[in-house]
């Protein structure tokens, strides 16, 4: 007998603890040796004082088992709660979220029944870091935080995913055309990457269109890497084309562990009515199995899974009266599952194991060694409250009080240029950014692009501010690296 697997369980919130019962009922009758130890996180730890929604003494458990199988949770809204599910993410550095969807057509009524797309999601970082600020009454800002190891380590994750599971494409999805500094470092990491993966399809799409033609024609695709924002947002559209977002599961992946959870919340507004779907946390158990090593186990629930999907035995999110036989509730759907283990789908597809047998998750290979980077200090944007409104007044007022070694270059209102040479017509608050450069940058003949900038002569620049009365809220510094721009114009400069 295989020996049991510690697994670390939370049974959540709202619907949680109902597909949770359902799902480990179903994990059971099909063999699989696991060992279940319960942790409590979501709503009723945030409420007790914990703002994180997990309790200290959970993190044992999951360092021990290093293995997670969550139900969805819900997050107190306002009061400063943190995302338990960003948390546990990046706490455990579960850098990548992969998200198999496939068509369950006939068995499934779906406009798609060629779609089979794996959606493979940044998982750390982008504007899921949740760094958040208040700078003015009128203006709120997110900050978007894209390293290039987070890059390299999700790109090559998903061109190792490809050549295990035998994918012949992968397609980048980033907005590299208006964020060219954030999502253009991912997209010329999956360029540099991909030289290393000829034997692999390769093409990049902007975001947009890429969300419009996977809802469209989703058969066009087969593996898609993007950043975190995205790719949540566009699992979610091709799971719900699929036939419901209630039918996938997800898995999260690090070197040092993986949580496994369903990708729909915890829907309070059915919780305790026994009507919810457990397909998509059953999903997620199956990823988990042949993440422990356990496929045969894996393969006995995925396939009963699809027969009682193929016998018309549907939960009322999927329930269509062409395509389903009986309206089960969670409950009633679990034991459907349970009586076909053993059996393989007539028509749907059965499950298939990696092609590569020997390795339960895919192995990326190690990125190469960086050179040193020169990075050069050439300006300073101090970001203002300013409740004036009229930007030439600013400006005039500023460009009077900073000294001979700096000078205002231009202010921009929300990006957009609104000094000098601005437009009337556009619409300013009270939140301004104000570049500053070396002042022979605007005057030398012919004029340079960029001079390096001492920074005492930007903590100058902002003392002298202060003395003469004006609210600064933060300051970027403007650098070159290695002689090129690292830093974006503002619009219309």
């Amino acid at each position: 007998m295989q020996p049991k697997v510690p697994i670390t369980v939370a049974t959540g919130d709202g619907i949680g603890p109902e597909i949770m019962t359902q799902t480990l009922r179903v994990l059971e009758a099909a063999g699989a040796a696991l060992e279940p130890e319960f942790i409590e996180v979501g709503e009723q730890v945030y409420r007790s004082g914990y703002s994180s929604g997990i309790h200290p003494a959970a993190w044992e458990s999951l360092r021990r088992t290093r293995v997670l199988l969550k139900a969805p949770i819900t997050t107190p809204l306002g009061g400063g709660y943190k995302s338990l599910n960003v948390t546990l993410r990046k706490t455990l550095g579960l850098y990548a979220n992969v998200r198999p969807t496939r068509s369950l057509f006939p068995a499934v009524a779906t406009r798609h029944p060629k779609l089979d797309v794996v959606i493979i999601r940044e998982n750390e970082e982008d504007l899921y870091a949740g760094i958040e600020h208040q700078q003015t009454p009128d203006v709120v800002q997110c900050l978007k935080l894209v390293s290039r190891p987070g890059c390299e380590k999700i790109v090559r994750y998903a061109f190792a995913y490809c050549r295990q599971h035998g994918r012949r494409k992968l397609t980048c999805m980033t907005k590299d055309n208006i964020m060219k500094l954030t999502d253009g470092l991912f997209h010329r990491v999956f360029q540099e990457v991909g030289q290393e993966y000829p034997d692999i399809e390769q093409e990049h799409q902007i975001i947009d269109i890429g969300t419009a033609r996977l809802a469209d024609t989703p058969e066009r695709y087969d593996v898609v890497v993007t950043l975190n924002l995205y790719g949540d947002i566009i699992s979610d559209v091709v799971a719900q084309i699929a036939g419901s977002v209630g039918l996938a599961g997800s898995a999260n992946i690090g070197d040092q562990g993986a949580l496994f959870e369903a990708i729909h919340g915890s829907a309070p507004d059915i919780a305790g009515q026994n009507v919810a779907n457990p397909s998509g946390l059953l999903q997620a158990a199956v990823l988990m199995l042949v993440h422990l090593g356990q496929t045969e186990a894996a393969a006995r629930v995925h396939n009963a899974w699809l027969c009682a999907l193929e016998d018309g035995c549907h939960t009322a999110d999927i329930y269509h009266p062409e395509t389903s036989r009986a309206r089960l509730s969670t409950s009633e759907f679990a034991d459907a599952v349970i009586e076909r283990l053993g059996r393989e789908p007539r028509q749907l597809r059965p499950f298939q194991a990696a092609t590569s047998p020997t390795e339960q998750a895919p192995v990326p290979a190690a990125p190469a060694p960086r050179l040193p980077v020169v990075q050069q200090l050439v300006g300073v944007d101090i970001f203002l409250r300013w409740d004036g409104k009229q930007p030439e007044e600013l400006g005039r007022k500023l460009e009077a009080i900073t000294g001979r070694r700096m000078q205002l270059k231009m202010i921009t209102n929300r990006g957009v240029k609104v000094y000098p040479d601005g437009y009337p017509e556009t619409f300013c608050t009270d939140h301004w950014r104000c570049r500053f450069v070396a002042a022979d940058a605007l005057v030398s003949q012919p004029q340079p692009e960029f001079t390096p900038v001492p920074f005492l002569d930007v903590l100058f620049l902002l003392h002298r501010l202060v003395d003469f009365g004006f609210y600064l809220i933060k300051t970027e510094h403007l650098y070159l690296l290695d002689g090129k721009r690292a830093f974006s114009l503002g619009q219309g400069e």
